[in-house]
């Protein structure tokens, strides 16, 4: 991943889930000139509910655990904690007050039982993936949560599951309320919460299938071979009780969390570029400029999309005294690119040379560590 992120001249990551014995050292040689890569501000392992939903995790269910964990990834250097959606209301309240008192944010998901709102009063600082915003722009926000839960009943097929699912997310959209939307945005800009849309994400999800993800995708060979095939495999096996109406709701969805977006800006909420890479069919590196553009077709200008993944992420990690901006004195990170982004943002992708931490790595050099990365990908 690291050479891929360097190839698309990335200089600065965010691991909001990962393995600490993987990512410490990886800092630590990175940080010590031992290694060229990005600097990482890491979260180490998820604090979700049982049974969670990604690995690694850190199963939460009451205040003594919520403690007891944000206190040790505190002393292990995590950089803010991460919250995953299984997380109870009593847990999930209860690892916002052990952040206060370990003075660490906490950020991630917003969990299924608990709203945006409560969530922005709770102090998350981003909340990632626009996840409970839509709800919580619901005239019906009470309704839905109660709702929501009953596809996953015990005597439920996976049909009847599916069309539990689909009814729920009309309802999303047709019980969206822009007096609701309003005062959540409100709430988010006075209690300074942060969106990280990954509307790359989002748009992976409403247009699926080899029309868009075609198995000759060129960026495919920077992914090794057999994680391909799972994404391929899954992919399949999702989308078999999907109908054509099914996927032309997802792409309302999609389109109605775009103009949250935009909407979002207007209203002052503060942006983050992200993409959960390396989710399926979200490539490392290459994902961050496919979210530019989209940032762009929601609405923001070509500025606001860039200041989303340069600036912006500084304010929000407390660095921006030292990078985030080209200034006399600060950190030597410059992407530098044939083309303006302010005239067409898709320009982030004409990277002539990136200059990392002082160091220049021209086009023959960013070229090279895109064919380790396919060689790589090659033989895994």
């Amino acid at each position: 991943m690291v050479p891929l992120l360097l190839a698309n001249g990335i200089t600065t990551v965010r691991d909001m889930g990962g393995y600490l014995e993987s990512l410490e050292p990886l800092r630590r040689d990175i940080s010590q000139g031992k290694r060229m890569g990005p600097q990482i501000f890491f979260a180490g392992p998820f604090l979700d509910g049982s049974p969670p939903s990604f690995q690694p995790s850190l199963v939460v269910s009451n205040a003594v655990e919520a403690a007891e964990d944000v206190h040790t990834l505190v002393e292990q250097g995590v950089d803010f904690i991460k919250v995953q959606s299984v997380l109870s209301r009593d847990a999930y309240f209860a690892i916002a007050q052990a952040a206060r008192r370990e003075h660490i944010t906490f950020v991630g998901h917003v969990p299924d039982r608990v709203t945006a709102a409560e969530a922005s009063d709770a102090g998350q600082k981003s909340i990632e993936h626009l996840t409970g915003v839509l709800r919580a722009c619901s005239s019906d926000e009470p309704r839905l949560m109660r709702e929501q839960f009953l596809a996953g009943a015990k005597n439920a097929t996976p049909q009847s599951s599916r069309d539990r699912e689909v009814a729920w997310e009309r309802e999303l959209l047709q019980t969206y309320s822009e007096h609701q939307a309003a005062t959540l945005f409100a709430k988010f800009v006075k209690n300074e919460t942060w969106q990280t849309p990954t509307l790359v994400l989002l748009r992976n999800d409403a247009y699926p299938g080899p029309e868009t993800d075609p198995p000759d995708d060129p960026l495919l060979r920077f992914v090794p071979r057999t994680i391909a095939e799972k994404w391929r495999h899954v992919r399949v096996t999702q989308d078999k009780l999907v109908t054509p109406a099914d996927f032309a709701l997802r792409e309302n969805l999609l389109a109605q969390s775009m103009q949250v977006v935009a909407r979002m800006q207007t209203s002052g909420v503060r942006i983050l570029a992200g993409t959960d890479s390396p989710a399926p069919y979200v490539i490392p590196g290459f994902a961050l400029h496919r979210e530019l553009e989209l940032l762009v077709q929601a609405g923001l200008s070509p500025t606001q999309a860039l200041q989303a993944a340069t600036k912006n992420p500084t304010e929000f990690l407390g660095k921006s005294k030292t990078q985030g901006t080209v200034a006399v004195g600060k950190n030597a990170d410059l992407l530098l690119l044939d083309g303006n982004p302010l005239e067409d943002i898709r320009n982030t992708q004409q990277i002539r040379a990136l200059i990392l931490h002082g160091h220049l790595l021209d086009r023959t050099t960013l070229d090279d560590l895109l064919l380790s990365a396919q060689r790589f990908a090659v033989n895994h």
